[in-house]
Protein backbone atom coordinates (compact mmCIF):
# COMPACT_ATOMS: atom_id res chain seq x y z
CA UNK A 1 0.00 0.00 0.00
CA UNK A 2 1.42 3.36 -1.02
CA UNK A 3 2.06 6.18 1.45
CA UNK A 4 1.83 9.91 0.79
CA UNK A 5 4.19 11.90 3.02
CA UNK A 6 4.43 15.66 3.05
CA UNK A 7 7.74 17.13 4.16
CA UNK A 8 6.79 20.34 5.83
CA UNK A 9 8.02 23.25 7.89
CA UNK A 10 6.86 26.84 7.44
CA UNK A 11 10.35 28.01 8.37
CA UNK A 12 12.73 28.08 5.43
CA UNK A 13 16.28 26.78 5.45
CA UNK A 14 15.69 23.79 7.72
CA UNK A 15 16.64 21.03 5.28
CA UNK A 16 13.16 20.33 3.95
CA UNK A 17 14.03 20.04 0.27
CA UNK A 18 17.33 18.33 1.07
CA UNK A 19 15.33 15.71 2.97
CA UNK A 20 12.75 15.31 0.20
CA UNK A 21 15.44 14.66 -2.41
CA UNK A 22 17.74 12.45 -0.37
CA UNK A 23 15.16 10.38 1.47
CA UNK A 24 13.40 9.72 -1.83
CA UNK A 25 16.68 8.78 -3.48
CA UNK A 26 17.76 6.41 -0.70
CA UNK A 27 14.42 4.63 -0.77
CA UNK A 28 14.48 4.32 -4.55
CA UNK A 29 17.97 2.81 -4.42
CA UNK A 30 16.44 0.09 -2.25
CA UNK A 31 14.10 -0.80 -5.10
CA UNK A 32 11.05 1.14 -3.94
CA UNK A 33 9.05 3.19 -6.42
CA UNK A 34 9.19 6.85 -5.40
CA UNK A 35 7.46 9.98 -6.70
CA UNK A 36 8.65 13.37 -5.48
CA UNK A 37 6.18 16.19 -6.09
CA UNK A 38 7.77 19.63 -5.85
CA UNK A 39 5.16 22.01 -4.43
CA UNK A 40 7.58 24.84 -3.65
CA UNK A 41 7.64 27.82 -6.09
CA UNK A 42 11.40 28.05 -5.46
CA UNK A 43 11.64 24.67 -7.24
CA UNK A 44 14.57 23.52 -5.12
CA UNK A 45 13.77 19.82 -5.47
CA UNK A 46 13.33 20.23 -9.22
CA UNK A 47 16.74 21.84 -9.68
CA UNK A 48 18.31 19.49 -7.13
CA UNK A 49 17.31 16.55 -9.30
CA UNK A 50 18.93 17.95 -12.42
CA UNK A 51 16.22 19.98 -14.15
CA UNK A 52 17.48 23.19 -15.76
CA UNK A 53 15.57 26.29 -14.63
CA UNK A 54 15.78 27.69 -18.16
CA UNK A 55 14.15 24.63 -19.68
CA UNK A 56 10.53 24.85 -20.85
CA UNK A 57 8.34 22.19 -19.28
CA UNK A 58 4.92 21.55 -17.82
CA UNK A 59 4.93 21.65 -14.03
CA UNK A 60 2.72 20.94 -11.04
CA UNK A 61 1.31 24.44 -11.59
CA UNK A 62 -0.26 23.26 -14.86
CA UNK A 63 -1.73 20.28 -13.02
CA UNK A 64 -3.30 22.42 -10.28
CA UNK A 65 -4.64 24.76 -12.96
CA UNK A 66 -6.38 21.84 -14.62
CA UNK A 67 -4.48 22.08 -17.92
CA UNK A 68 -2.86 18.62 -17.73
CA UNK A 69 -2.96 15.48 -15.62
CA UNK A 70 -0.20 14.64 -13.17
CA UNK A 71 1.01 11.67 -15.23
CA UNK A 72 1.71 14.03 -18.15
CA UNK A 73 4.37 16.02 -16.29
CA UNK A 74 6.30 13.21 -14.59
CA UNK A 75 10.01 13.04 -15.32
CA UNK A 76 12.63 10.38 -14.81
CA UNK A 77 15.74 11.18 -12.76
CA UNK A 78 19.27 9.79 -12.57
CA UNK A 79 17.91 7.07 -10.25
CA UNK A 80 15.77 4.46 -11.96
CA UNK A 81 12.92 4.24 -9.45
CA UNK A 82 12.75 7.94 -8.58
CA UNK A 83 10.31 10.11 -10.56
CA UNK A 84 9.74 13.85 -10.26
CA UNK A 85 6.73 16.11 -10.70
CA UNK A 86 8.60 19.40 -11.21
CA UNK A 87 7.75 22.87 -9.97
CA UNK A 88 8.25 26.24 -11.61
CA UNK A 89 8.08 29.86 -10.52
CA UNK A 90 4.50 29.92 -11.87
CA UNK A 91 3.49 28.18 -8.63
CA UNK A 92 3.90 31.52 -6.87
CA UNK A 93 0.72 32.66 -8.62
CA UNK A 94 -1.18 29.51 -7.74
CA UNK A 95 -1.79 30.74 -4.20
CA UNK A 96 -3.88 33.59 -5.61
CA UNK A 97 -5.56 31.55 -8.33
CA UNK A 98 -6.61 28.77 -5.97
CA UNK A 99 -8.58 31.19 -3.77
CA UNK A 100 -11.46 31.42 -6.25
CA UNK A 101 -11.57 27.70 -7.12
CA UNK A 102 -14.09 25.21 -5.79
CA UNK A 103 -12.55 22.60 -3.44
CA UNK A 104 -9.37 24.66 -3.49
CA UNK A 105 -7.79 22.74 -0.59
CA UNK A 106 -8.25 19.39 -2.37
CA UNK A 107 -6.82 20.17 -5.82
CA UNK A 108 -3.58 18.28 -5.21
CA UNK A 109 -5.35 15.23 -3.79
CA UNK A 110 -7.60 15.05 -6.85
CA UNK A 111 -4.53 15.18 -9.09
CA UNK A 112 -2.54 12.62 -7.10
CA UNK A 113 -5.25 9.98 -6.63
CA UNK A 114 -5.00 8.51 -10.18
CA UNK A 115 -1.24 7.80 -9.89
CA UNK A 116 -0.92 6.85 -6.22
CA UNK A 117 -0.90 3.08 -6.71
CA UNK A 118 2.06 3.25 -9.11
CA UNK A 119 4.37 4.15 -6.24
CA UNK A 120 5.37 2.85 -2.83
CA UNK A 121 5.96 6.36 -1.47
CA UNK A 122 4.93 9.79 -2.71
CA UNK A 123 6.79 12.72 -1.13
CA UNK A 124 5.35 16.23 -1.25
CA UNK A 125 7.94 18.97 -0.83
CA UNK A 126 5.77 21.70 0.69
CA UNK A 127 6.68 25.39 0.46
CA UNK A 128 8.05 27.24 3.53
CA UNK A 129 4.73 28.90 4.33
CA UNK A 130 1.27 28.04 5.59
CA UNK A 131 -0.67 29.10 2.48
CA UNK A 132 -2.98 27.15 0.20
CA UNK A 133 -0.18 25.13 -1.40
CA UNK A 134 0.86 23.82 2.00
CA UNK A 135 -2.75 23.17 2.99
CA UNK A 136 -3.12 21.15 -0.22
CA UNK A 137 -0.09 19.08 0.77
CA UNK A 138 -1.53 18.38 4.22
CA UNK A 139 -4.98 17.58 2.82
CA UNK A 140 -3.42 15.08 0.41
CA UNK A 141 -0.96 13.35 2.75
CA UNK A 142 -1.22 10.33 5.00
CA UNK A 143 1.65 11.55 7.16
CA UNK A 144 3.77 14.64 7.82
CA UNK A 145 7.55 14.56 8.24
CA UNK A 146 8.85 17.70 9.94
CA UNK A 147 12.53 18.64 9.49
CA UNK A 148 13.69 20.75 12.43
CA UNK A 149 16.92 22.70 12.31
CA UNK A 150 18.94 22.35 15.52
CA UNK A 151 18.75 26.05 16.36
CA UNK A 152 16.67 27.86 18.95
CA UNK A 153 14.42 29.88 16.66
CA UNK A 154 13.38 26.73 14.80
CA UNK A 155 11.61 25.65 17.99
CA UNK A 156 9.40 28.72 18.10
CA UNK A 157 7.48 27.81 14.94
CA UNK A 158 7.08 24.10 15.66
CA UNK A 159 4.17 24.52 18.04
CA UNK A 160 2.30 26.66 15.50
CA UNK A 161 2.94 24.09 12.79
CA UNK A 162 1.55 21.33 15.00
CA UNK A 163 -1.58 23.42 15.52
CA UNK A 164 -2.01 23.86 11.76
CA UNK A 165 -1.58 20.14 11.15
CA UNK A 166 -4.16 19.40 13.83
CA UNK A 167 -6.66 21.84 12.27
CA UNK A 168 -6.24 20.25 8.84
CA UNK A 169 -6.73 16.81 10.36
CA UNK A 170 -9.99 17.90 11.97
CA UNK A 171 -11.44 19.81 9.03
CA UNK A 172 -10.01 18.29 5.83
CA UNK A 173 -8.01 15.10 6.35
CA UNK A 174 -8.85 12.89 9.34
CA UNK A 175 -6.27 10.25 8.33
CA UNK A 176 -3.35 12.70 8.66
CA UNK A 177 -0.69 11.64 11.19
CA UNK A 178 2.81 12.69 12.18
CA UNK A 179 5.48 10.44 10.72
CA UNK A 180 8.11 12.12 12.87
CA UNK A 181 10.31 15.13 13.55
CA UNK A 182 13.72 14.97 11.88
CA UNK A 183 16.58 16.87 13.51
CA UNK A 184 18.67 18.51 10.78
CA UNK A 185 21.79 20.67 10.45
CA UNK A 186 23.09 19.22 13.68
CA UNK A 187 26.59 20.25 14.75
CA UNK A 188 27.74 17.91 17.51
CA UNK A 189 30.50 20.36 18.45
CA UNK A 190 28.06 23.01 19.71
CA UNK A 191 26.14 23.05 22.94
CA UNK A 192 23.21 24.70 21.15
CA UNK A 193 22.63 21.73 18.81
CA UNK A 194 22.77 19.31 21.72
CA UNK A 195 20.35 21.34 23.82
CA UNK A 196 17.83 21.76 21.01
CA UNK A 197 17.94 18.04 20.22
CA UNK A 198 17.48 17.14 23.90
CA UNK A 199 14.64 19.63 24.29
CA UNK A 200 12.68 18.31 21.31
CA UNK A 201 13.11 14.72 22.46
CA UNK A 202 11.84 15.67 25.92
CA UNK A 203 8.82 17.56 24.59
CA UNK A 204 7.90 15.11 21.83
CA UNK A 205 8.86 11.65 23.06
CA UNK A 206 8.42 8.94 20.40
CA UNK A 207 7.93 11.59 17.70
CA UNK A 208 11.59 12.24 16.89
CA UNK A 209 13.58 10.07 14.48
CA UNK A 210 16.64 8.34 15.88
CA UNK A 211 18.56 9.51 12.82
CA UNK A 212 20.04 13.01 13.04
CA UNK A 213 21.12 14.81 9.86
CA UNK A 214 24.51 16.52 10.33
CA UNK A 215 25.51 19.88 8.92
CA UNK A 216 27.93 19.01 6.10
CA UNK A 217 29.44 20.73 3.09
CA UNK A 218 28.67 17.75 0.86
CA UNK A 219 24.94 18.01 1.49
CA UNK A 220 25.08 21.69 0.56
CA UNK A 221 27.05 21.01 -2.61
CA UNK A 222 25.01 18.14 -4.04
CA UNK A 223 22.02 20.20 -5.36
CA UNK A 224 24.31 22.35 -7.51
CA UNK A 225 25.32 19.16 -9.33
CA UNK A 226 21.70 18.04 -9.72
CA UNK A 227 22.31 14.85 -7.76
CA UNK A 228 21.17 13.33 -4.45
CA UNK A 229 23.91 12.90 -1.88
CA UNK A 230 23.82 9.12 -2.40
CA UNK A 231 25.09 9.68 -5.95
CA UNK A 232 27.25 12.76 -5.40
CA UNK A 233 29.14 11.64 -2.29
CA UNK A 234 27.97 8.14 -1.34
CA UNK A 235 30.54 7.71 1.46
CA UNK A 236 29.88 11.04 3.13
CA UNK A 237 28.30 11.54 6.55
CA UNK A 238 25.23 13.03 4.92
CA UNK A 239 24.76 10.02 2.66
CA UNK A 240 25.03 7.65 5.60
CA UNK A 241 22.55 9.70 7.62
CA UNK A 242 19.90 9.70 4.89
CA UNK A 243 20.48 5.99 4.33
CA UNK A 244 19.77 5.46 8.03
CA UNK A 245 16.66 7.64 7.78
CA UNK A 246 15.41 5.56 4.84
CA UNK A 247 15.76 2.43 6.96
CA UNK A 248 13.78 4.06 9.76
CA UNK A 249 11.00 5.14 7.42
CA UNK A 250 10.80 1.64 5.93
CA UNK A 251 10.62 0.11 9.38
CA UNK A 252 7.82 2.47 10.40
CA UNK A 253 6.00 1.58 7.19
CA UNK A 254 6.27 -2.12 7.91
CA UNK A 255 4.92 -1.59 11.41
CA UNK A 256 2.15 0.71 10.08
CA UNK A 257 3.00 2.95 12.99
CA UNK A 258 1.22 6.28 12.84
CA UNK A 259 1.58 8.90 15.55
CA UNK A 260 -1.34 11.03 16.58
CA UNK A 261 -1.19 14.80 16.61
CA UNK A 262 -0.81 16.48 20.03
CA UNK A 263 -3.56 18.75 21.30
CA UNK A 264 -1.07 21.59 21.79
CA UNK A 265 2.44 22.62 20.97
CA UNK A 266 3.54 20.94 24.17
CA UNK A 267 5.60 23.91 25.34
CA UNK A 268 7.87 23.69 22.32
CA UNK A 269 8.32 27.45 22.23
CA UNK A 270 10.27 27.36 25.48
CA UNK A 271 13.72 25.91 25.84
CA UNK A 272 14.68 23.72 28.82
CA UNK A 273 14.46 25.79 31.97
CA UNK A 274 12.29 28.37 30.18
CA UNK A 275 15.18 30.23 28.60
CA UNK A 276 16.97 30.34 25.30
CA UNK A 277 19.65 27.69 24.93
CA UNK A 278 23.17 28.99 25.07
CA UNK A 279 25.34 28.70 21.98
CA UNK A 280 28.31 27.52 23.97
Amino acid sequence: MSKIITIINQKGGVGKTTTAINLGACLSLRGLRILLIDMDPQAGATVGLGVNRGESFKSIYDVLSGDVGLSQILRSTSIENLHLAPASIDLAGAEVELVSMADREMKLKAAVDPVTERYDYLFLDAPPSLGLLTINCLACADQALIPLQCEYYALEALGRLMNTIRLVQRSLNPRLEILGVLLTMHDARTRLSREVADHVRQRLPQRVFNTIIPRTVRLSEAPSYGEPIAMYAPRSKGARAYSDLAEEVMQIGEEEKGIGIPDSGGGLEAAPGGSEPSSG
